[in-house]
């Protein structure tokens, strides 16, 4: 347990002083339903000093703060084991601390652990027992009796049957009871007594061992949909191998201080976040951000705890605890996303707690009613009454029994944190990170989805785009002298044109004398005794260039025509149809280059959109997002260019912060659900204001994890129609499960009075069949890759 830094407030514990609080974080494996969390809850509520209890059936934890004056960690324990679950891990010793983090039951031994085998010893006496009432009818002898009932030898293996299969339900069923809980345990444990009370041996047992199966049936689906969950914690290394007083050692990841030099190898997993120190590799990132491609690392680049180095070696610099990883954080607020119920959990929640008083006051007045009403039908005379309900107590009794079954309503209600867990989990593994069940739910329900331009459908760096080389030049002279200019420029469009010239003029640059900045406008310097320029169109306009016919150049002041056959190149004839004002159009920038009588050349640069933006765009209206709008606060040329570009509906440009606000809200208006992606920091109002804020490229940015409702760990756009697919399939699996289990049920309770359904089909059908079959649909989500909905 770990003490609770935030919990030391001033209380009626010491006399008004200080009071200290502590959590417990415990794993209880078998508490794997919500009914089995609120019989816990209902039994922690009784111990004075519990101050609150977070209880995740989907990981078998609980974590319990309470005040350490007035109880401590053994009778917190206690009171889960008196709600009949054991805690396997905990002691007693309250001033024991341990890290936060995520905690996850461990894998379980279903099919040989103790509540298997005895109802595997059950099923067998079950078999055996129904082969002497059904097929060895002849030698189905009496060998006992009790109050002058005879018991045959199929009675007496029934009894054995349904104390080794049953034990364990009616022990589920007085810990109920203890705690007011009316649940599945409390049910089948009072149908089985009542059963074996009244003599039905045979529909004890079925209802014993059934049951039972169902439970270990049940509890296998529930840990594989924890094992998602198990292998986001497996992802980081326990250990870490360091440089410490110039040896390596290897130490616990927990550890490694900030600042200490971690060393890795090829194939090791990089046990914490860090900066790259020494050496080089390409390491397999897509645990993190969800890229498939591994991402070179050299001198100076981030890494991420849990990212796999594929050949090289490196050292990095730890920047940040284990504890508060990048990977530490996915896996944080992935179990926080499981406390955040969505809408249909909340509804379903509020219904089973009507649902099952109802069906088990349907179940009495079943057992009870309809005999009487019979009878005295017959007594009356009402020969069509009693024809068409013909029975007896017996009869009827049993079908009160299977109502009591179909009364539980374990498949309704996990269908929903079950589908949510698979869910988030599987976003997590592929880069995204949803921060709640009720944003997965809302996220598949936008009606509308409001993209930022720069970083999102734009790298967010600026790049050269376009070379064209005039008066008989080539492209690398031109990148060459344009690089001599710009190398003493710390202007982002200089480092795009240096960046550009180094890979394709390679390190062949002019020197330069007679550097001067032209504000606003540009640079010139001089290369080999003459002055050159670099800058805007309106520079060479004042250096009396007729900028119309960009292949003229200016002699003495006076504009003269170069012949046209000089100027062969297919650039030429683009320039004279404006390629400037084409360039200017597309939303580039434009750098013009040359002397004070020639340009040699024009070089566009923008902000390159990104490879996978306009097939993003175009899959979010296949998948059904009825409108895509793009915001930005660039000017209106630039805005049109880039929205065109991508294929939005729609673009709206210079737009200051909070008229990003105003433009989420009238598209509320119009639309319904709004989604917003921007960079999580500069577009925090906006992201606020929508119904859903992403954040893109999130991976080692904590404002916004933190910010964001959900956070695109990698800065691939790409992944926006797989997390808006995910979430509106998760929808559609959630109400599949509610409507199905609920379905099923109603069909199986109509048909009890019937007689049409007897207990072994309401156990097999409507408690384990559908239990399995709603855990089974939400396991679909866990398999659900990007490729799935960006490829389609």
């Amino acid at each position: 347990m770990t003490e609770n830094p935030d919990a030391d407030t001033a209380g009626p514990a010491s006399g008004g002083g200080q009071r200290r609080e502590l959590t417990a974080r415990l794993t209880v494996p078998d508490m794997d339903c919500p009914s089995c969390a609120q019989k816990v809850d209902k039994s922690l509520q009784r111990v004075d000093g519990v101050v609150d209890a977070t209880l995740q059936p989907t990981t078998g934890t609980a974590s319990v703060t309470y005040d350490s004056d007035r109880t401590t960690e053994a009778e917190v324990v206690q009171a889960i084991e008196n709600a009949g679950y054991e805690v396997v891990n905990g002691g007693h010793n309250t001033e024991e601390t341990s890290e936060g983090g995520m905690e996850i039951a461990p894998p379980s031994e279903v099919w040989t652990s103790p509540r298997a085998k005895k109802t595997w010893i059950g099923a067998a006496f079950l078999t055996v027992g129904l082969f002497f009432e059904f097929l060895l009818a002849g030698q189905n002898i009496a060998i006992a009796s009790v109050l002058n009932y005879p018991l045959h030898i199929a009675d007496v293996l029934f009894l054995v049957a349904t104390v080794a299969s049953g034990v364990p339900v009616v022990r589920g069923g007085y810990y109920s009871a203890k705690n007011l809980s009316l649940d599945i345990d409390l049910l089948m444990g009072t149908a089985i007594i009542a059963a074996t009370g009244i003599g039905y041996f045979v529909e004890a047992a079925t209802l014993a061992v059934l049951f039972s199966t169902a439970e270990i049936l049940e509890n296998y689906a529930m840990d594989r949909a924890r094992n998602s969950l198990r292998e986001l914690m497996e992802l980081s290394p326990d250990e870490a191998t360091v440089r410490r007083d110039g040896e390596e050692v290897t130490i616990p990841a927990d550890e490694v201080e900030v600042g200490e030099t971690v060393i890795v190898r090829p194939g090791d997993k990089i046990p914490l976040d860090g900066t790259v120190v020494d050496g080089g590799s390409a390491v397999d990132e897509s645990p993190i951000t969800g890229e498939s491609v591994p991402v070179d690392k050299t001198m100076g680049d981030e890494m991420y705890a849990g990212s796999i180095n594929e050949e090289g070696y490196l050292e990095f610099e730890a920047t940040a605890p284990a504890s508060e990883s990048t990977l530490s954080q996915i896996i944080e607020m992935v179990q926080g996303a499981q406390e955040q119920k969505t809408e249909k959990e909340q509804f379903v929640d509020r219904f089973a707690g009507y649902y099952t008083p109802v069906v088990v006051a349907f179940a009495i007045l079943t057992a009870a009613l309809p005999p009487l009403l019979i009878n005295g039908g017959a007594t009356l005379g009402l020969a069509g009454f009693s024809h068409t309900f013909t029975g007896n107590w017996q009869a009827w009794f049993i079908r009160g029994l299977t109502l009591l079954v179909i009364a539980c309503p374990c498949a309704f209600v996990i269908s929903t944190p079950v589908s949510v867990v698979s869910g988030i989990t599987s976003a997590a593994k592929n880069g995204v990170l949803i921060k709640g069940g009720n944003h997965l739910e809302a996220m598949g329900d936008v009606d509308a989805i409001a993209l930022d331009k720069t970083g999102t459908l734009t790298k967010g760096e600026l790049a050269v785009t376009d070379v064209v080389a005039l008066g008989g030049t080539n492209d690398e002279t031109v990148l060459r002298h344009t690089a001599a200019l710009e190398q003493r420029s710390e202007h982002p469009i200089a480092e795009a044109i240096l960046e550009r010239a180094e890979k394709d003029a390679g390190d062949d640059v002019p020197s330069i004398e007679k550097f001067e900045s032209i504000t606003g406008k540009g640079i010139s310097a001089d290369i080999d005794g003459e002055t050159y320029y670099a800058g805007k169109p309106a520079l060479f306009e004042e250096l009396g260039f007729d900028l119309s016919h960009a292949h003229l150049r200016a002699d003495g002041g006076a504009v003269a025509e170069v012949a046209h056959e000089q100027c062969e190149r297919e650039d030429c004839a683009d320039l004279e149809d404006g390629a400037i004002s084409r360039f200017e159009n597309e939303g580039k920038t434009v750098v013009l280059v040359g002397t004070d009588t020639e340009l040699i050349g024009i070089i566009a640069i923008a902000d390159e959109v990104r490879p996978a933006a306009e097939r993003a765009v175009a899959r979010l209206h296949e998948l059904g997002v009825a409108h895509v709008v793009m915001l930005t606060g660039d000017n209106e040329g630039t805005a049109r260019a880039i929205a065109e570009q991508v294929g939005v509906d729609e673009y709206r440009a210079e737009l200051l912060p909070d008229e990003k606000v105003d433009a989420v809200e009238a598209l509320q208006a119009e639309y319904g659900d709004v989604a917003m992606v921007g960079d999580g920091i500069n577009d925090a109002p906006a992201l606020a204001t929508a119904e859903i804020g992403i954040a893109m490229g999130a991976a080692g940015t904590d404002t916004a994890i933190e910010t964001a409702d959900i956070a695109l760990m990698g800065d691939d756009i790409g992944k926006l129609p797989y997390l808006y697919g995910l979430s509106h399939t998760a929808n559609g699996v959630i109400r599949q499960n509610i409507w199905s289990s609920l379905g099923v049920k109603a069909l199986l309770a109509l048909g009890v009075p019937l007689g049409l359904v007897s207990v072994a089909l309401a156990v097999v059908v409507g408690d384990m069949g559908m239990s399995l079959g709603v855990t089974g649909n939400a396991m679909r989500l866990s398999r659900m890759t990007p490729d799935r909905f960006f490829d389609a």
